[in-house]
């Protein structure tokens, strides 16, 4: 078998090419059908969008799935295992859930039993959890009754842990790429560095996923034309989930035959290459503390657990001053640090740079968290390249640096274009109404409440 990276970028190409162009089509059908609900006080966005983006992301996920079942390098994969027939199945569940709250917002109980009807499909095909190493311990081994229901919580717990945080235009779709993208390097080492043919049905979930986020990034990028809704949220935080239960509950500890002794030292020794599977939510470790925060913060103030409100850590971030823009990239910043972080500890945990370039990352993010007022400016040779809000500011030719009088000087093509990017800021920046957040920031099994005071909402439907 040749070194199947190319089959998987061909895959992962031809997913995002699907997505991206399906997601045009859809943002007209779901204008035409009228989801697109009109802007509320408690809405981040300024006008209305339409969702039901999670169709497009669907047909990139069945295109990928299509494509590799064809090629030579990954053919396998369907012929030896059950797999991606159990993610099929279970994408569809949940994908067709979320298009029917996308339109009619069905009631929170239901989409939580769609979602552990969804997991508990794909645990029937064979796609669950069979064993756990533990440190100290060994592999143990799990009853079916243990893996289906460490399964399905793993599942529902990932889904609404990506779907809390897609709160803001393109916040959702790059924090789940960021997440398979190291999660991706990860199983293709285990697969085709250590030859565990238990670690390709997840290394091809990853490409997959990250193609699906990839063509749909280019139309949700703030200002966003098209939100992708539960339909798409609940969509890509399955996949994400099913590469983990994968690779977690079907790569042996003693297939890796890289360490010496008994069972038990050989997992204990192994620890720092287990983080990721042991823990998948490190890989998605900011969604995850949005969840548990989103949980206490509203048990704590007498409201159901299922009451959406405008508490999630992006909306924090555009609390205390930074923008829209700068919210999402430094959700992606922290996104990225941990997951490439645990991954790269996993793989030379005995290495100390490692650990000081994530304390050194980790500085530099506390500095951009206490700055939300700063504009970086870029150089000048890459001023055509980048926003307008960070171009520095040219003076048309041949007019003097100060006008006399304190008179305002005649403002060029450019500054006009800048002065309107900080209108729009100073707009994203502006104190909005507290409430949940829009379209694109409902949680995945909470309803959207109708009261525009976080401190009285509760579970009430519309």
């Amino acid at each position: 078998m040749g070194q199947p990276v190319r089959d998987y970028l061909l895959t992962l190409c031809v997913t995002a090419a699907v997505t991206y162009l399906l997601t045009g089509p859809v943002r007209k059908f779901a204008i035409a059908i009228g989801a697109m609900p009109a802007i509320r006080a408690r809405d981040v966005h300024r006008e209305p969008t339409p969702r039901l983006g999670g169709i497009a992301m669907f047909g990139g996920l069945c295109a990928g799935l299509i494509v590799a079942d064809h090629l030579a390098n990954l053919d396998s994969v369907f012929d030896l295992s059950s797999e991606p027939r159990a993610l099929l199945s279970g994408a569809a569940l949940i994908w067709l859930i979320g298009v029917l709250d996308d339109k009619f917002e069905i009631d929170a109980l239901i989409k939580l039993g769609g979602q552990m009807i969804a997991a508990a499909v794909m645990v029937l095909q064979g796609l669950t959890i069979l064993w756990l190493p533990i440190p100290g311990v060994g592999t143990v081994a799990l009853t079916q009754w243990q893996g289906t229901l460490l399964t399905v919580a793993l599942v529902v717990i990932t889904i609404n842990a990506v779907n809390f945080v897609d709160g803001l235009d393109g916040l959702a779709a790059g924090m789940v790429l960021i997440a398979s993208a190291a999660f991706f390097l990860y199983t293709y080492r285990l697969w085709y560095g250590h030859m565990i043919e238990a670690a390709a049905p997840a290394t091809l979930f990853t490409a997959i996923l990250m193609g699906m986020c990839l063509g749909f990034l280019p139309h949700n990028m703030h200002p966003a034309r098209i939100f992708m809704g539960d339909s798409g949220s609940m969509l890509i935080g399955l996949v994400l989930a099913a590469g983990a239960i994968s690779v977690t509950g079907q790569v042996d500890p003693d297939t890796m035959k890289i360490f010496e002794g008994s069972e038990r030292q050989a997992t204990h020794a192994m620890l720092p290459v287990f983080i990721p599977l042991l823990l998948p939510l490190t890989i998605i470790a900011i969604p995850a503390a949005d969840l548990v925060l989103a949980i206490v913060r509203r048990t704590w103030n007498g409201q159901s657990p299922f009451a959406a409100d405008r508490g999630h850590l992006h909306h924090r971030l555009l609390e205390i001053g930074h923008s829209h823009s700068r919210s999402v990239l430094i959700m992606y910043f922290w996104s990225a640090l941990i997951a490439f972080g645990a991954v790269g500890y996993s793989v030379h945990s005995a290495s100390m740079w490692i650990v000081l370039v994530i304390v050194g990352l980790s500085a530099l993010g506390l500095i951009l968290l206490l700055m939300p007022r700063f504009t970086p400016r870029a150089p000048l040779w890459a001023q055509r390249i980048v926003p307008p809000r960070y171009r520095r500011r040219r003076r048309p030719a041949g007019e003097p640096a100060a006008s006399e009088g304190g008179a305002e000087r005649q403002q060029g093509p450019l500054d006009a274009e800048m002065e309107s990017e900080r209108q729009e800021e100073a707009a994203a920046r502006a104190p909005i109404a507290a409430g949940v957040s829009g379209v694109n920031g409902a949680t995945a099994i909470g309803p959207r409440s109708r009261f525009a005071d976080r401190r009285k909402a509760d579970s009430t439907r519309r």
